[in-house]
């Protein structure tokens, strides 16, 4: 009795706590204490794996905490597949053995188990052979009773509060993902929020672009295998079967071979596709430096951000299209005078910080308002389409063509000088001169004048002025000519 008694006071003191660390610590220290065990360990059962993992131990050989072992190895295991102790009085003579002590000379293995369900092993060892006897043996299966209870409450403790932490992280990202339009910013915050939320290592996030995943923003602690803006086949495993499936794939072992890894010390990944309406935009991916990291019982709060992220993106994208639209010209579907001025500033900023250098070309159609009158406003507009298509064919992707208004242009050139200004400027010019537009029987041609950075100017009202003098100055020696301030080119014919 006085022993029933002893156990009785240790399972209350067990089950006074939630706290799972806490009631591991317990359950050894009792253990130990009461039944003058030397070694005693709880091995916590992972379903998904089927494996048995060290959580806590006392008197173990150092290194051997790290154990692994798979449900059908050792004493252990064999507790688990037959759901009842296992008693070995001499371990050297029990070929299931294996060794966590070396002055083990006895083991007990007893499942903890709730509801039929096993969720642990209480191995007990001893320094003597055939230690524990019957009365012991019940006395601690009763006490591991006990102890599963207690470890399961605790778990389950750890469990909610697991969910509510991602709950308030789901609602956190919801409220600022949804408040961000701009997409760099948002794919930015929404990486670092994730990470920070959900403990992984790193967090990436890949989208959609002609036909490949281009990585548009990481956060965390591993090391990049690409950079930003690094391409990926979207037709390459496993990014293919995400894509086409829409479902989430949890790969738990990337160090085996022929693994393919966007962070070279990372051991786990969760990559989980994102959908709006219908669409996949791209994939979301989480990483972690230890195998085995991601848990099925994850995946709905994972996906529920997955889902916000989708739509914030998809708004993002949808505010930048507008804003695209607002800086595009609605009859030649080129950018208008709004954008130049935007760039302009951008341009010459960046030509200062880089001495890299950069060119305003401003062109006008040749007697337009005579072609409208004699052709009419459609022919008049269609030529306008034309003249911006050939300039936008022609032109680098790093410059940029405005319809400044009407029949003008406006063409900024960067990373140029003066002189490669007026031979791009120029080239256009015969270009278009040579050009057959359907539905007008005459030449069409251009004039246009050149200013460059610093040599005609340093800021915007200069260079504009500078390049509208070298305009004005080719309409008066004649038209269809381009003009660099102080130097006139002439022509075969002055139309």
């Amino acid at each position: 009795m006085a022993k029933i008694a002893v156990l009785y006071d240790a399972g209350q003191a067990v089950l006074s706590t939630f706290d799972l660390d806490e009631v591991l610590q317990r359950i050894l220290a009792i253990a130990r204490d009461y039944f003058h065990l030397p070694n005693v360990a709880i091995l916590l059962l992972d379903k998904e794996a089927q494996q048995l993992r060290v959580r806590s131990q006392i008197g173990w050989d150092p290194g051997k905490d790290s154990i692994c072992m798979g449900c059908h190895e050792g004493i252990i295991g064999a507790s688990v597949l037959k759901k009842q102790p296992i008693y070995a009085p001499d371990v050297s003579k029990d070929p299931r053995y294996v060794c966590a002590a070396q002055s083990t000379r006895s083991e007990l293995a007893i499942p903890l188990m709730v509801r039929d369900e096993v969720v642990g092993v209480l191995d007990c060892q001893s320094d003597r052979l055939d230690y524990f006897d019957h009365e012991t043996i019940d006395l601690l299966t009763l006490f591991s009773t006990q102890a599963s209870i207690a470890l399961q409450n605790a778990r389950l403790y750890s469990l909610e509060r697991q969910r509510a932490r991602q709950l308030e992280a789901i609602n956190a990202i919801a409220q600022q993902t949804t408040a961000v339009m701009d997409l760099e910013d948002l794919l930015s915050r929404v990486c670092l929020v994730i990470q920070q939320a959900f403990q992984v290592s790193h967090v990436s996030l890949f989208l959609r672009e002609d036909g490949d995943l281009v990585m548009r923003a990481h956060e965390g602690m591993l090391t990049p295998c690409t950079l930003p803006g690094g391409r990926l086949s979207a037709d390459r495993e496993p990014w293919s079967s995400i894509l086409t499936t829409g479902g989430t794939l949890i790969e738990k072992d990337l160090n085996a071979p022929n693994s393919f890894k966007l962070f070279t010390d990372c051991a786990s990944r969760m990559s989980i596709p994102l959908i709006s309406f219908g669409q996949t935009l791209g994939i979301l991916t989480l990483h972690s430096s230890q195998c085995n990291a991601f848990r099925e019982n994850e995946l709905q709060s994972l996906e529920s951000v997955a889902d916000i992220c989708a739509s914030s993106i998809q708004n993002a994208h949808y505010v930048e299209r507008i804003r695209q639209l607002s800086y595009l010209d609605g009859l030649t579907g080129i950018f208008n005078r709004r954008f130049f001025e935007l760039r302009i500033m951008e341009e010459i900023e960046r030509a200062r910080r880089c001495g890299t250098g950069m060119a305003v070309v401003m062109v006008d159609i040749d007697q337009f308002k005579r072609l409208n009158d004699e052709f009419g406003h459609l022919l008049g507009d269609e030529v306008l389409r034309q003249v911006s298509s050939l300039f936008h064919q022609q032109l680098r992707k790093i410059d940029v063509v405005c319809r400044y208004g009407g029949e003008e242009f406006a063409i900024l050139l960067t990373q140029t000088n003066a002189q490669h200004a007026l031979g791009v400027a120029e080239k256009l010019r015969k270009l278009v001169e040579g050009w057959q537009f359907p539905g007008v029987p005459r030449t069409v041609t251009l004039s246009a004048g050149v200013a460059a950075f610093p040599d005609h100017g340093t800021t915007r009202d200069e260079l504009v002025r500078a390049a509208d003098t070298g305009l004005y100055a080719a309409k008066q020696a004649g038209r269809n000519r381009v003009c660099l301030t102080g130097l006139v080119r002439t022509t075969s014919s002055g139309k």
